[in-house]
């Protein structure tokens, strides 16, 4: 994963307006399917973790663990998830990704 270049995609979401952060929103952009990725940092408590992994699953949605520390760097922003709307970003996300 090339971190620089994901950094650097993650604040364009940010940006562009295609990013959703916060538990509630993120988890009401999966249920709706209004997430292309969902981006979770590595420093998410298990019981966190576990639940997105579920919803995401649930929902055929790609779910990205990232490193700790780079959610927050990327985007300026403090919060464990970042869910990306569908599209051009999103896909690149996912390509970084390996997914």
């Amino acid at each position: 994963m090339n971190e620089k270049r994901l950094c650097g995609l993650m604040g364009l979401c940010v940006r562009a307006r295609q990013a959703t952060f916060g538990m509630d929103g993120c988890l009401q952009a999966i249920r709706t399917e209004k997430a292309g990725v969902v981006l979770l940092d590595g420093e998410a408590s298990e019981g966190t973790r576990q639940k997105y992994e579920a919803a995401c699953e649930h929902h055929g949605i790609p779910l990205v663990i990232l490193p700790q520390g780079l959610l927050q760097e990327a985007t300026g922003r403090s919060g464990v998830a970042m869910a990306v709307a569908p599209g051009g970003l999103a896909d690149q996300i996912r390509s970084l990704s390996g997914l």
